[in-house]
């Protein structure tokens, strides 16, 4: 019998090979999302000095899925600015840009961050 791959397997060697591509700098840093089942977290990160610069999560968050995504996206937005980031990376981790991460994303670039 013939066994079927792992999503999660598959979606790690997709952002491996996204993230051989882009890295984030001390300027422009990357904007990494990472989707559970249940959450979705977001990190600004520094690749050069390997520091997290902002991040937010849907920890608390109550709503569906999707609205707690643009509510992550606005947060980590705010969080970046407060830190002077003005342009990120976006690091979509391998995930298709749909659904949660669109929404996140495009609640990022609403409250200010360019990417």
């Amino acid at each position: 019998m013939i066994s079927k791959p792992d999503k999660n397997k598959l979606r790690q060697k997709r952002h491996t090979r996204v993230r051989g591509k882009i890295s984030g700098t001390s300027e422009t840093p990357r904007l990494n999302v990472f989707r559970s089942n249940t959450n979705i977290y977001a990190q600004v990160i520094d690749d050069v000095t390997g520091t997290t610069l902002a991040s937010a999560s849907s920890l608390k968050l109550t709503g569906t899925k999707t609205e707690q995504a643009a509510e992550v996206g606005k947060l980590v937005a705010e969080a970046a600015k407060a830190k002077g980031v003005e342009e990120v990376v976006f690091d979509r981790g391998g995930y298709l840009y749909h659904g949660r991460v669109a929404a996140l994303a495009t609640a990022a670039r609403e409250a200010g961050l360019k990417f």
